[in-house]
């Protein structure tokens, strides 16, 4: 049981967790394309499916920490240390994404949509020359800019729970 187990956490990581590391990624650049070029519906459209992608995968993303625990149980290292450590860096991934990354795809992704409705960044209408569209501009840049930093953040914690999954440092249950 324990390898099924094993296995259905590892799937549900790599299915779940993949997609969202990978559009997460690739949203920052999509949106500052999009909203550089408002009238252009396939870059809002990407940006809409990135975000659409993120948001979906981080539910079933769920199931990770779920058969993650089943296996430890079985396994018998739920005191281990680098389970342990394992654990809260998934938290905090968690809750960069679910508190850092997507409202702010959220805001961009509104700011593409072109109807006027998504208030962005302040991007999008009257976002043209001049003093406020510079401003428009540099807001736009800073807010895809930071949002790259938060979904660098989120990819490197659980790059660094993966490795401590794989290692499994003082484990003796051996690697």
């Amino acid at each position: 049981m324990t390898k099924f187990l094993l296995a259905v956490h590892v799937l549900a990581a790599i299915v779940a967790i993949g997609p969202v590391t990978v559009a997460a990624s690739m949203f920052p650049p999509a949106a500052r394309r999009a909203l550089a070029a408002p009238d252009d519906a396939r870059a809002a459209e990407t940006v809409q499916l990135l975000h659409r992608i993120c948001r979906v995968y981080a539910g079933v993303g769920i199931a990770v920490p779920v058969f993650g625990f089943l296996t430890a149980g079985a396994m018998g290292v739920l005191g281990d240390a680098w389970l342990i450590a394992s654990v809260v860096l998934t938290v905090l991934a968690a809750l960069v994404l679910v508190v850092l990354v997507l409202p702010r795809q959220e805001i961009l992704a509104e700011g593409t949509t072109g109807d006027g409705s998504g208030t962005g960044t302040g991007t999008g209408a009257g976002s043209g020359t001049g003093t406020a569209g510079t401003a428009t501009h540099e807001a736009t840049r800073a807010a895809t800019v930071q949002l790259a930093m938060f979904t660098g953040i989120f990819n490197l914690l659980w790059a660094t729970v993966t490795v401590l999954m794989i290692v499994r440092p003082g484990s003796t249950t051996g690697a």
